[in-house]
């Protein structure tokens, strides 16, 4: 019987936003809508350039906002990562602790030098802009993985920021060979379209010869599939994965699967920042897919909870937002008791 829903690796970054102009975004010369990695020089120049702006401290990584969007749903989650002996990394220990999360951070020392920080510029248009200073997590290597706990898991979920990464790539496909000799589903998102512009070679041994679930943005996946038709984009898409989920903003998401591709409308709501709705979307989804709802009614779910991300400012969402959303879910599941749901379209593939 599986332990957890969810096993992920991926980045542990305690994240700063900020709200910027457009203007003081070029002036410090951050490239708009694009995670940027940088060094330690240049974060404490932008750091001088934001030292009067108001911010606070947030923990971060995309694929521990998953995991903790599952946890604060009622799923059961694992997160393997890696953070220094400092503040920083004493906060997000202690951060996923208070979410539910299990982790790799409990069972040993933490490393020296400093925990991985992601600068998040958040510009009037609710577009999030991020310069990450790795850290210690550029060093996350296979020791950071817990056999045991991936075994036990429903689903083994991979970054794909850790492309970029040599033996962070190396520790999630160990993580993945684990899981698929255990009979663990396979899961991935390919989070930015710069880990496709350059790095795609990690990113094509992550989904290898097929995954479970694939979660990408409509601008990943034009930029994966070279293309912007979107009936090219869906039939080239479902070849990685038994289900991909191509999240579209404010025209909701597309499900393919089973040789059928769905249409899931999305919430209106005024966008005031989008960091972390990608992450939010597949944290809410596979809690769904894993307390065995439907993947139309994962859908949905995933875009309401994507879409209360998005109307405020912060990647992670209240605990009594999350009660609300599950409880919503579960009457609306009762209700339409796996009949598909009002807005979707289906067609072939």
């Amino acid at each position: 019987m599986s332990k957890y829903d969810l096993y992920a690796i991926g980045n542990a970054l305690v994240d700063s936003e900020y709200k910027v102009s457009d203007a003081h975004l070029q002036a410090m010369g951050v490239a708009k809508r694009h995670m940027t990695l940088i060094d330690a020089e240049r974060r404490a120049r932008l750091l001088d350039a934001v030292k009067d702006l108001p911010t606070r401290n947030i923990g971060g990584g995309s694929a521990a906002n998953t995991v903790v969007a599952l946890a604060q749903l009622g799923g059961k989650g694992f997160y393997s990562c890696r953070v220094a002996d400092d503040a920083l990394g004493h906060y997000y220990r202690d951060d996923l602790a208070t979410h539910g999360v299990h982790s790799n951070l409990s069972n040993g020392a933490l490393a020296a030098g400093q925990t991985g920080c992601c600068m998040v510029m958040i510009t009037p248009d609710a577009e999030r802009s991020m310069s990450t200073f790795l850290g210690a997590t550029s060093d996350l290597d296979a020791l950071s993985l817990d056999e045991s706990a991936i075994q036990r898991s429903k689903i083994y979920y991979m970054e794909g920021y850790l492309a970029a990464s040599p033996s962070g790539l190396a520790a999630a496909l160990k993580g993945r060979a684990i899981a698929k000799a255990a009979g663990v589903a396979l899961s991935a998102t390919l989070s930015d379209m710069s880990m496709i512009n350059f790095c795609r070679p990690g990113l094509d041994k992550m989904v290898g010869e097929g995954l479970d679930y694939l979660f990408c943005n409509e601008e990943e996946s034009q930029t994966w599939c070279g293309s912007q038709d979107l009936d090219v984009i869906c039939q080239q898409m479902a070849k990685l994965a038994r289900v991909v989920c191509l999240t579209r903003s404010a025209k909701g998401c597309i499900v393919l699967a089973n040789g059928q591709r769905k249409e899931v409308e999305a919430v209106k709501v005024e966008a005031l920042d989008t960091n972390g709705a990608g992450d939010m979307f597949a944290g809410a989804f596979l809690y769904a897919v894993t307390q065995g709802h439907s993947n139309t009614q994962a859908a949905w779910l995933a875009n309401q909870a994507a879409a209360a991300v998005v109307s405020q400012y912060g990647n992670r969402l209240s605990a009594d937002t999350c009660r609300a959303l599950q409880a919503r879910f579960l009457a609306r599941a009762l209700i339409t008791n796996n009949k598909p749901q009002s807005g979707t379209t289906n067609s072939h593939i």
